[in-house]
This record gives structure tokens, C-alpha cells and sequence, in this order.
């Protein structure tokens, strides 16, 4: 999967103009969770966002959540699970290797977590189910989601993969002693 990345600011005297153009390059495979591919392409560390050059705020390691006060903006690629399912898949170890706190072990689905922010997803290419608590629902390209930190699980068990762009929002907790998954 390549995300064409184009990041726009100011030359030296103030007129907009591109910074960059080119395919984003923090990709990571997620084999633990199937061999998805997360491609960070933006984050940010504070609200209100800085805008001005800081360089390139994708060059980070980070979780699934985004930072304290922070945004983080990626493209997901999800293969179908195809027919082995998700038969050999290790909860604890999805977790892990999504940066994310084991909040969520045991639950309906081995891909069941939860982050402390709040999600926009666009489903960009293809369909993926949705499984919550109670219940579960196909989006389809062009549908978006608004989730407000509940327990989810992203599911392609279609035969084509789906791509979706999250933006996720650093949020205030249901409760604020629980531990949501803040990056790490």
C-alpha cells in the first residue's frame, strides 16, 4: 500500500507553498493482527496543533492511540483474514504490538481494544466489520464512522482488502482513572 503524502506551510515570505510530496514512509506491518499495514501519516503532540515547520511529525513510533493532548492521522489496510479466520490469533500479542494496554483481553473478538480518544474513519476502499458489545454492522467504501472510545474490533472477513483513513483525537475518558491506551 503507498499513501501520497502532501504536506503544505509557508516559504520564508509567508506565501503557501509545498513542503513535501511523497509517499509516506512510517508503514508498519501488523503481523500479530494478520499482516495488516498502518501507515502514519501525520501526529501530532498538542491542542491547538502547531503549524508552523517542525518537521516531519510522522517520523515517530507511536501506538494506535494518539499522545496525551495529541492527533494522530493514518491509513489502515486490512487483508481479508481469509479462510483460516481468525483461528491462531493471539489477543495479547495484537495488543502489544498496537501499543495499547491490555484493556480488552478476553473480550468478543481477539481484535477488541479500546484507545482514550475520539475516531473519524473513512472507509475508503472495499468493506470491514465493525464488532462491538452489542452487536456488529458492515461499513462499506464511503461510509464514516464518528466512535467515541468504546470497546471495537475491525474485522475484513470479505475476500477483498479494505483501506480506511482514522483520525483519532486524544479524549477524556468515560472515566478518567481508567488506562485507555495512551501512546507510549
Amino acid at each position: 500500500m503507498s499513501v501520497r503524502r502532501v504536506i503544505t506551510g509557508h516559504d520564508v515570505d509567508g506565501r503557501a507553498v509545498v513542503l513535501a510530496d511523497a509517499p509516506a514512509t512510517n508503514s508498519r506491518v501488523r503481523r500479530a493482527a494478520g499482516g495488516l499495514i498502518s501507515t502514519l501519516v501525520w501526529m501530532t503532540r498538542e491542542s491547538p496543533a502547531a503549524v508552523h515547520d517542525l518537521g516531519d511529525r510522522a517520523d515517530a513510533e507511536i501506538g494506535v492511540a494518539p499522545p496525551p493532548m495529541g492527533s494522530v492521522f493514518r491509513v489502515v489496510e486490512f487483508p481479508p483474514l481469509g479462510a483460516r479466520g481468525v483461528s491462531g490469533l493471539d489477543q495479547t500479542e495484537i495488543l502489544a504490538e498496537m501499543g495499547i494496554a491490555g484493556d480488552g483481553v478476553g473480550r468478543r473478538h481477539p481484535f477488541t481494544h479500546r484507545t482514550r480518544s475520539l475516531d473519524y474513519g473513512v472507509i475508503l476502499t472495499g468493506r470491514i466489520r465493525l464488532v462491538l458489545d452489542d452487536g456488529e454492522l458492515v461499513l462499506n467504501a464511503g461510509d464514516v464512522l464518528v466512535q467515541q472510545a468504546n470497546d471495537h474490533a475491525w474485522v475484513n472477513d470479505f475476500d477483498e482488502p479494505c483501506t480506511v483513513a482514522f483520525v483519532l483525537l486524544d479524549a477524556v475518558p468515560e472515566d478518567p482513572s481508567a488506562d485507555l491506551g495512551e501512546a507510549r
